[in-house]
């Protein structure tokens, strides 16, 4: 997640302030801070928009999941 801040026609990504959420089973969410990030288009499947109010209302110390398995080629 962060703030988008620029793109190309091949879909390149550049986000600022950007986290990534590490879900697990046994423990709430881990936020690893990433800062600037930039994307090669090949490695983005969804682009959403998230509502910032919504999202910071969310618990995330309480919120568990199972992780996603490793994709397989």
């Amino acid at each position: 997640m962060g703030t988008l801040k620029g793109f190309d026609q091949t879909i390149n990504l550049i986000l600022d302030e950007s986290h990534e959420r590490v879900y697990s089973n046994t423990q709430g969410v881990e936020q690893v801070v990433l800062g600037l990030y930039i994307i090669r288009g090949d490695n983005i499947a969804v682009i959403g928009e998230v509502d910032d109010d919504t999202d910071s209302s969310l618990d995330l110390s309480n919120i568990k999941a199972e992780p996603l398995n490793p994709v397989v080629h």
